[in-house]
């Protein structure tokens, strides 16, 4: 099974399916959104939409742990993420598609491993499925690398942390995309993030950044995105080959 997490512009993929039924799953973490659960080219897809009905979660509150959980436990190997970014680059553009291959954390307070009890230390050494993202970039026109920085929220950011993150090395910052990927490693799940940029980022901006400008990019694209990961669907066959389906080997300390 595929899974789709969303959050503004991606709702309309459900209409796309066939067969659809949805479920609240219940995790040890919490109740999951309203899943819908159908069928699109012949797979079995999953689509969760983040925030929770009607956008009710801000970035900050989201039970990613519960998200992620719902997602494995109804059997969903591979999961396509969708995140609204604001970018750092003036070549990567308010319109543009970018596939991150790693990210910067700058998340304070989240909830961010489901192993709390035990020791693993997973690996995310390259923190996005390989295969996925080539199935991502294969799809359409994106913007084929960069990094993701992820910021608490849910205010923007200062000028002075956008110029740091520049420094970092950062291409697009974000609310969403963390702890999801971790979660999803540590769960064994493919991983893969389609950063739709709505915005240039404080101080690369000219002007004062409103939510409004977010929709209304989010809006202009929602279209070409489904496009995007409709054709990805197409792309990814039914057996993994990549290495995350096993990312717990050599992770746990064994109990002395």
């Amino acid at each position: 099974m595929i899974g789709i997490i969303g959050g503004t512009g991606i709702y309309e993929i459900v209409e796309m399916g066939k067969d659809v039924e949805t479920k609240i799953i219940e995790t040890p973490y919490g109740e999951s959104p309203e899943i819908s659960i159908f069928k699109l080219h012949g797979k079995d897809i999953a689509f969760m939409p983040r925030h929770a009905k009607g956008h009710a979660n801000p970035p900050h509150m989201i039970n990613y742990r519960a998200n992620i959980y719902a997602m494995k436990k109804i059997g969903v190997e591979r999961i396509i993420a969708t995140n609204a970014v604001g970018s750092l680059d003036l070549s990567v553009k308010p319109g543009d598609f970018l596939i991150p291959h790693d990210f910067i954390d700058f998340t304070k307070t989240r909830e961010f491993t489901f192993y709390d009890t035990k020791t693993v230390h997973i690996d995310i050494t390259e923190p996005y499925c390989h295969d996925l993202r080539n199935y991502l970039i294969e799809s359409g026109e994106v913007v084929p690398n960069g990094v993701y920085v992820c910021t608490e929220g849910p205010r923007f950011e200062t000028a002075a942390e956008i110029a740091m993150f520049k420094q970092l090395g950062g291409n697009v910052v974000g609310m969403t995309g963390i702890p999801e990927a971790i979660l999803a490693r540590e769960l064994e799940i493919c991983y893969a993030s389609i950063c739709m940029v709505s915005n240039y980022a404080a101080s690369i901006s000219p002007t004062k950044l409103t939510i409004d400008e977010v929709f209304e990019v989010v809006e202009g694209q929602k279209e070409n995105l489904v496009k995007l990961i409709s054709e990805a669907i197409t792309k990814t066959p039914d057996k993994r080959e990549c290495p995350c389906s096993y990312a717990l080997l050599g992770a746990e300390i064994d109990e002395v």
